[in-house]
């Protein structure tokens, strides 16, 4: 789906398929070999991966301003540390404005009640199923 929706919109899509049997020395060499490829711009990497592979040193190997996912330390502790909604929105009508990367789905709950225009301030809300991608 996300080839899929990468085409439709034009972005260019550069992608490497493993076996599940992938050693975490290979995948860590692909993800070096496309840090330093200045014509890509983003990295995503499909989680969850097989249980023999260290997700969080596949995550901390990406390039933080190539972290399409938004999951690099660097970048939550970027999105955990600057007002993402409110009084000091990021500015979304100029992405390129936007200085690091931040996931997908919270954000875009996020933007979906702001322009909705349904009020979060002072309200609860329970996560159900939280990851690093989610919660």
């Amino acid at each position: 789906a996300k080839k899929r929706a990468c085409k439709e919109i034009g972005i260019s899509d550069v992608s490497t398929d493993y076996p599940a049997d992938v050693t975490q020395t290979e995948l860590l060499a692909k993800i070096a070999e496309i840090n330093a490829n200045p014509v890509v711009h983003g990295i995503l990497v499909q989680l969850p991966l097989p249980a023999h592979i260290d997700e969080q040193a596949v995550i901390n190997a990406i390039a933080p301003e190539k972290d399409v996912d938004g999951l690099h330390p660097m970048n939550l502790a970027a999105v955990s540390t600057t007002s993402t909604h409110g009084g000091g929105r990021l500015p979304w009508e100029n992405m390129s404005k936007i200085p690091f990367p931040i996931s997908c789905t919270p954000q875009g709950c996020v933007e979906m009640l702001d322009r909705s225009g349904v009020p979060i301030t002072g309200k609860k809300a329970v996560v159900i199923g939280r990851s690093n991608i989610v919660g």
